[in-house]
């Protein structure tokens, strides 16, 4: 007899079941199920002796069964004071684990995603799961918390999402009937960056801005062998430096986001990460919504990505179709290749919006017109733009 683990047949093993201690019997002496007897004892080192002789004597009384009939007792009323009971083993609600879910869930995906959908989003969450201390359905919370601590957070999060995905898939499969990780990543916050920190606040120059949007156009650092060229996302990367809003916001667009002449995009709704992926909420961050004047640089851009599209078409769709761009795919799969490509510092896409505000300021523009423009406060623009925005020199009085 081992504690805490199964070795021969016919032995007893001392097991620790929600901080209490219980004894797992042999499955052979009950016809193939399994049976308990606990012990009314919490898992200290003192307690787990106290186990373990028990746990011997009731081995040396079936190992007398074959010998001597009878040696057992199989009420077990012989190896348990009024504080022992005996108990069958609690039946799972989940008959199955997570990994053999996710088998059968990539399966399915297979035959709807594309290959490079599987190759560069769906192995990435396929070599988390590998590395789960534990498959259980039923230590859903103890998941979360390994994913929490071992995973980047946006990247902890996205995938707390793919494994909710997953389980409504196994529902709707009949495979089991409830999911463990539903809300669980509506509760999962990610840390702010000093975003307006700033050391944070690094915004291109406009010579970058422009060699950044010639190579997406003209595809300069796209592989011959990428089945989406880098052209395919020179509208959304300029509509982002030319406006300053946030990515979430601009993915968001659909045609009637745009006025019929051309003269204003009206922002009043963002893409954000739910249980059930993508997925467009109403609002801003800070207000309800917004317009956006557009000047003649913009003005080619929306006419373009407009052109043959309905009130409800997304304006800037992901190459998969009706559906939003992807932004963690977006940035490492192609924003970042280009940044390499260039030799420019690497700095995220928000970057664009940053951009936008010190690009406008220092041409001039009123802070609190820019903080109408881009939706943050004027006091905003004040502490962590206005201030910013040029050297400072000390004049000759």
């Amino acid at each position: 007899m081992q504690s805490g683990k199964r070795n021969t047949k016919g032995s007893v093993v001392v097991e620790s079941f929600r901080k209490r201690l219980r004894l797992s019997l042999p499955r052979q002496l009950f016809n193939g199920k399994q049976k308990y007897l606990t012990l009314g004892l919490d898992d200290t080192p003192g307690n787990r002796q106290i186990a373990e002789a028990k746990a011997k004597e009731i081995e040396r009384d079936i190992q007398g069964n074959i010998l001597v009939p009878g040696t057992f007792d199989y009420t077990l009323n012989k190896y348990r004071p009024e504080s022992f009971r005996l108990v069958e083993a609690e039946k799972s609600e989940y008959p199955i684990s997570l990994n053999e879910i996710w088998e059968q869930f990539i399966e399915h995906k297979k035959k709807i995603s594309s290959p490079s959908t599987m190759r560069f989003q769906y192995r990435v969450f396929s070599n988390y799961l590998s590395k789960l201390p534990t498959h259980d359905l039923e230590k859903a919370v103890e998941i979360r918390d390994w994913v929490l601590s071992n995973i980047p957070p946006e990247s902890a999060k996205r995938f707390i999402v793919r494994l909710s995905a997953c389980c409504d898939w196994a529902i709707e499969s009949q495979i089991i009937t409830n999911n463990p990780f539903k809300g669980m990543s509506s509760k999962i916050t990610i840390p702010k960056s000093q975003k307006n920190d700033d050391g944070e606040i690094n915004p291109f120059s406009v010579y970058e801005r422009d060699l950044i949007i010639e190579a997406f156009r003209s595809n300069k650092f796209c592989s011959k062998y990428s089945r989406v060229k880098h052209s395919y996302y020179s509208d959304y990367v300029e509509f982002l430096f030319l406006t300053g809003c946030r990515p979430s916001e601009a993915i968001a667009l659909e045609r009637k986001n745009i006025s019929s002449d051309f003269r204003y995009v009206t922002f009043d709704c963002a893409v954000v990460l739910t249980d059930n992926g993508l997925a467009k909420k109403s609002g801003l961050k800070t207000q309800e919504k917004r317009k956006f004047p557009v000047n003649q640089k913009l003005k080619p851009i929306l006419e373009r990505v407009c052109e043959g599209k309905n009130n409800d078409d997304i304006l800037f769709p992901s190459p998969q179709g009706k559906t939003y761009i992807d932004t963690g795919n977006f940035r490492n799969r192609v924003w970042k290749p280009v940044l390499n490509g260039l030799g420019i510092e690497y700095r995220k896409p928000y970057q664009t919006r940053h951009t936008f505000i010190t690009l406008a300021l220092e041409n001039g523009l009123d802070a609190k017109d820019v903080a109408r423009l881009v939706g943050n406060s004027p006091e905003i623009i004040y502490k962590h733009y206005a201030g910013n925005k040029r050297d400072l020199f000390v004049p000759e009085f």
